[in-house]
């Protein structure tokens, strides 16, 4: 076999985080020269997902990283109870760095499709929305209300008084259609504004009702615009029933983006690619028409082009996030209520802005977003869940991060409070959001933050693909390929 240096690659990628990956998996079949690596010694970069063992490391080494060196994470720990704790061996467990949901209609899954990889994925379903109902009086314990998103959920719906059942009504009417000419007019005065106005001026909404609207869009700040909001909530309501009843988004199983990006990778390898993990750029220098990089394995290769994440500073306020392991299934929170509709494996519960108070006993700015994962989503045993709680970065975030995960217990059931096994605490800053073409060297955004995968993260593996392929290359060619005969359906490729 030939050196990595006897090789002029068509193309270095650096890093194995979503977009490079499907940049791997778009490339598979294009006869291209493909040196895949990644200074980390695990697959999915910012996404990715561990075992309990692989998270205490990498949670030491943010730790113990200086600030050059610790990427856009800040700050990692892990908390654990002393003494026999219920848990289960190390590898029964896969935690989510950054989980996402993804709506049936995003063009996520129409591409895995089309590319064939999606018989590698499996996906499961995200069940209810939950709003949190904080307690103003010590004697009763806080509450779960289920957000209804289609017209039949909201006329059976109790939790809405009837006056506003008709405005929700309206609105989700209007959602339908609201790219419509007539429509336009109405809300594009609102376009930069935020959505909450929107709701107040033109549906009348309270504030109550308007924070059953913003929840589905999981906006991090509570702030979304009218544009964005009034598009993602009709992806919501379109996306609904796509794959199955009763049900608007999936998530993948056994570690969420993390996995796609890995099936990603392996149909890169089955295409030829050449795959090293804990192997980085240590230098690099053009060369003519080609870059000459200088690999901390000790390898020197020369590429025409390098695909590698945006090394901007950090712009913008990032999340805190924590990830705990509790040792109950929480069964009420993963219950099929359309009659045909698959056991959902997953429910997003939401704090809105204001209900939660910190330290000084000022009311939180910011929404806290709670993921519920059950066993079947193969992240944790049987018997237990995994609860993913997000929010702004602020100096009271895991303070409020904390008592979010214990009022969730509380509201699910007071009487028996699940204990809380293991625990994973990190901070994600927010760095660049637009992709850099440089000559022959193209850079990624960083990851998203984003709790709802945003089709915008396509946008930049199709500009590197159009840039290692060619202009001259058709579009339709893109992420559409043919069954591989005997290679892309043996399951012996993807293990």
């Amino acid at each position: 076999m030939d050196s990595l240096g006897d090789t002029l690659w068509d193309v270095v990628i650096c890093g194995t985080g979503l977009q490079q990956s499907l940049l791997a998996l778009s490339l598979s079949r294009s006869g291209k020269s493909i040196l895949h690596i990644d200074p980390n010694n695990y697959y999915g970069g910012a996404d990715a997902a561990f075992s309990l063992q692989e998270a205490e490391t990498w949670a030491s080494s943010i730790t113990a990283a200086t600030d050059n060196d610790r990427g856009t994470f800040k700050s990692a720990s892990i908390t654990k109870p002393d003494g026999n704790t219920g848990l289960s061996f190390p590898r029964a467990y896969t935690l989510a760095l950054s989980p996402q949901v993804i709506h049936a209609r995003s063009k996520l899954l129409s591409q895995l499709v089309s590319s064939r990889a999606y018989r590698h994925v499996e996906f499961l379903a995200v069940g209810s929305f939950y709003i949190f109902k904080p307690t103003t009086r010590s004697s009763q314990k806080p509450s779960l209300v289920r957000i209804p998103s289609t017209r039949e959920d909201v006329f059976f719906t109790t939790a809405i008084p009837t006056k506003a059942k008709r405005g929700l009504m309206k609105f989700l009417k209007f959602v339908l259609g609201y790219d419509s000419e007539q429509q336009l007019e109405t809300w594009q005065p609102y376009a930069d504004g935020p959505l909450a106005d929107f709701l107040k001026n033109e549906f009348k909404m309270d504030a109550e009702l308007q924070t059953y609207i913003l929840a589905l869009t999981l906006s991090l700040d509570g702030l979304i615009t009218t544009r964005d909001g009034l598009s993602t909530i009709y992806r919501h309501l379109t996306s609904m029933g796509v794959f199955g009843p009763g049900f608007a988004a999936v998530y993948p199983k056994w570690g969420g983006i993390s996995e796609v990006a890995q099936v990603a990778c392996r149909a890169g390898a089955v295409g030829g690619a050449v795959y090293m993990l804990a192997t980085g750029i240590r230098e690099m220098e053009m060369s003519g028409d080609s870059i000459e990089l200088r690999l901390t394995s000790g390898d020197t290769v020369k590429t025409r082009m390098l695909v590698r994440n945006d090394k901007n500073a950090e712009v913008g306020n990032g999340v805190s996030r924590l990830a705990a392991i509790v040792g109950s299934p929480l069964k009420s929170l993963f219950e099929a209520l359309v009659e045909g509709a698959p056991l959902p494996a997953v429910a997003v519960i939401t704090f809105p802005a204001g209900s939660l108070m910190t330290t000084s006993g000022k009311a939180y700015d910011y929404p806290v977003y709670a993921f519920a994962h059950s066993s079947d989503t193969g992240e944790c045993p049987v018997g237990q869940s995994i609860l993913y709680l997000t929010t702004s970065t602020t100096p009271d975030a895991k303070e409020i991060l904390a008592q979010s995960l214990q009022l969730l217990s509380e509201a699910i059931d007071a009487d028996h409070i699940p204990l809380s096994l293991f625990q994973m605490y990190h901070e994600h800053g927010r760095g660049s959001v637009a992709s850099r073409p440089d000559g022959s060297i193209f850079n990624f955004p960083d990851a998203s933050l984003s709790l709802l995968f945003d089709d915008s993260t396509l946008e930049p593996v199709h500009e590197a693909w159009k840039q290692v392929m060619g202009e001259a290359e058709v579009d339709t060619d893109y992420m559409t390929f043919p069954d591989r005969e005997g290679v892309m359906d043996d399951e012996d490729m993807y293990d």
